[in-house]
């Protein structure tokens, strides 16, 4: 079928909508029409060129909206459901068994290199054949294919727009702290990044009742939010340049946890010179290629630090997503305060908002029709 679709064609360079032709929905595929979807620091990390994903390509993996058709072999859903959508998983693989599935073998496989894992790819442009499949869906789409893997079903309150980042973002941000990380009640956490991850996982520290909460972020009005979100402290890195200095003047013995989401390899050497004894760094910022670990081992052996990455929040959506939305409904996870929305065509200068600190979450929204 005919759908239009935000099409990435040059490494860097602004996305263009487009009329693109998609498969319809094989025997283990659900057809989704696309009514919300975040824009998530992956896919323009995937637009750049630094994921093995080829250009054109349709991006896109917080996708929500309604079920429009469903393959021969699907049961968990069906035509008319609103659903969210997150990261495809195997299902049958060890990870996978062991609720794991952020951690499924076949994870690059399934959601990072542009097509199906029989090479074919679902949408094309023409004659070109345009990279899809992106998390299971590549949902900068009015549609999108997905699997039951990577689908869930929402309840009629909680609206689409606030539904489609927990397939990424928030849950890599929330289950961070609560399931990664597992911050018991009167740590300390140390946050660098307030952007929607970031701030997610302030969130998520205070819902665990962490008792010091310390962001780094540069602009102002997400310290203002990290504070009213629960961080007890903020700072700010034009003013304290010397980060491991800076939280130690809060608590000089150091931090319990700290959560990264820069990538930045400054940033992250400063991190493992803020933890305490035992202190624990959970990596999700996105590194250059060749960024060594971080942290000198002199320290971090007498020390017992660990340094550990973490891809969706250690989530299984089926069983997690269903957690958030209870902690939204109870207004504990107040998706309200980070979501701007953007109607869809104006993809360009959503990510041009949030790249300047206007916004701290983008979500593009659809027509319903």
């Amino acid at each position: 079928m005919q759908i239009t679709a935000a099409l990435a064609s040059t490494p860097g360079g602004d996305f263009s909508i487009e009329t693109v032709e998609l498969d319809d929905p094989r025997a283990d595929e659900i057809r989704v029409r696309i009514a919300a979807v975040g824009v998530c620091h992956t896919d323009l990390v995937a637009r750049d060129g630094a994921m093995p994903f080829s250009l054109p390509a349709v991006l896109g993996h917080e996708g929500a909206g309604v079920v429009d058709a469903v393959g021969a072999s699907v049961t968990k859903v069906k035509v008319g459901d609103r659903v969210a959508m997150s990261f495809r998983s195997c299902g049958a693989c060890a990870r996978c068994l062991g609720g794991d599935p952020a951690y499924c073998f076949t994870m690059p496989m399934l959601n990072y290199i542009g097509m199906r894992p029989d090479g074919s790819k679902a949408i094309r442009q023409g004659e070109t054949p345009v990279s899809s499949n992106f998390f299971g869906q590549s949902s900068f789409a009015t549609y999108a294919l997905a699997y039951e893997r990577n689908v869930l079903k929402l309840p009629g309150d909680i609206p689409f727009e606030l539904a489609a980042p927990l397939g990424c973002g928030i849950q890599t941000g929330a289950g961070g702290v609560i399931l990664a990380l597992a911050c018991p009640k009167g740590s300390s956490l140390l946050v660098t990044g307030g952007g929607a991850v970031g701030l997610s996982a302030v969130m998520g520290a205070a819902i665990q009742g962490c008792g010091t909460i310390v962001v780094v972020e540069p602009h102002a009005s997400r310290r203002t939010l990290a504070l009213q979100l629960g961080a007890t402290h903020v700072i700010d890195p034009a003013e304290r340049p010397d980060l491991a200095a800076a939280v130690r003047a809060i608590l000089p013995q150091g931090m319990d946890y700290a959560f990264d989401t820069t990538g930045r390899p400054e940033i992250l050497t400063a991190v493992m010179a803020a933890l305490a004894p035992k202190g624990v760094l959970g990596i999700v910022g996105i590194p250059p290629p060749g960024t060594p670990m971080p942290g000198e081992l002199g320290t971090v052996l007498p020390f017992g630090q660990t340094v550990r990455g973490i891809i969706e929040g250690d989530s299984d959506p089926d069983a997690f997503l269903p957690v958030l939305i209870d902690h939204w409904r109870t207004g504990r996870l107040p998706l309200e305060t980070l979501v701007q929305a953007f109607p869809f065509d104006q993809i360009n200068q959503a990510i041009a908002a949030q790249h300047r600190g206007d916004c701290v979450k983008v979500v593009l929204t659809l027509p319903s029709n």
